[in-house]
């Protein structure tokens, strides 16, 4: 994995899953970001009070190749111009307030995900949509709405897909699958039952499987063939809706949708073409 930035966002979204060793040395890299990135391994693992094994065991955990590229990404991430922190709504905020507070919560969701994005696993993923003939979208709650989006999108360049809220009918889709196909599960927290029960159904028929699910350890992480992140603990404690990992997963539908679209530019170009004229009938 080579990345210019997303140290930091990478080490605060696994913060609460390392262990208290790694977890003292990202705490250390999150308040002296500036200093650390012309420390050594053993000048870090000093500083923090931990070691320098402690450092590179942080590495690992953040599937990184090394100390060097840890410093590279939390250098990008200084340079980086947009700084901001999620915000909440207040009693008495204005509207112009709440616009400018929800620009900005988008905004920022949208670019740590953006950091959290793996160009080689997102390679892979595509391709396991190209081999796929039958393709499965799950989520449940407002993760509903991003397999909900996929689907519309799929349909429209001739893939055969499905996103359907009932638990046990995709259940019973998965158990007639190919092990060409394709199941993506979908959850902001990791942890939803029903999409990791469906995960494991499609891991014991051999059949492909993509999660969407926050960045750390989860349980459908921990399942799924590849995983596509998105930022952990983003929402405040008002935003019940979960406007920002829902913002997080359609934006991962896009560049799933639109990765896989440039792949196969000329025929998918036609579907296109054809998708839009047929819905011009009914204006």
């Amino acid at each position: 994995m080579s990345i210019q930035s997303g140290g930091l966002t990478m080490i605060k979204n696994a913060l609460n899953d390392l262990p208290e060793s790694e977890m003292k040395t990202a705490n250390y890299i999150l308040k002296y970001p500036n200093k650390v990135v012309s420390m050594t391994a053993s000048e870090l693992g000093e500083a923090s009070e931990t070691s320098s094994s402690a450092v590179i065991r942080l590495c690992k955990s953040l599937n990184l190749s090394g100390y060097q590229e840890l410093k590279m990404s939390i250098v990008g991430d200084l340079n980086s111009l947009y700084d901001a922190s999620y915000s909440d709504i207040r009693k008495n905020d204005t509207i112009k307030s709440l616009i400018q507070s929800l620009r900005n919560n988008a905004v920022k969701s949208i670019d740590e995900t953006m950091q959290l994005l793996n160009e080689e696993t997102l390679a892979n993923c595509v391709k396991l949509i190209d081999d796929a003939d039958t393709i499965i979208f799950y989520g449940m709650g407002a993760s509903f709405i991003a397999a909900k989006d996929a689907q519309q999108k799929f349909i429209r360049i001739n893939k055969n897909c499905h996103a359907i809220e009932d638990t046990h009918l995709n259940a019973t889709m998965i158990a007639n699958l190919k092990q060409n196909d394709l199941v993506i599960g979908i959850s902001s927290s990791g942890e939803t039952k029903e999409t990791v029960k469906l995960i494991d159904i499609a891991n014991s028929r051999g059949i492909n499987t993509i999660g969407i699910t926050r960045y750390g350890k989860t349980s459908l992480g921990k399942i799924t063939k590849y995983n596509l992140y998105t930022p952990s603990s983003i929402e405040t404690p008002f935003r019940s809706s979960a406007t920002s990992s829902r913002m997080s997963q359609l934006y991962i539908i896009d560049v799933l949708f639109m990765s896989y679209a440039t792949s196969k530019y000329d025929s998918i170009i036609r579907c296109l073409e054809n998708t839009v004229n047929a819905v011009n009938d009914f204006k």
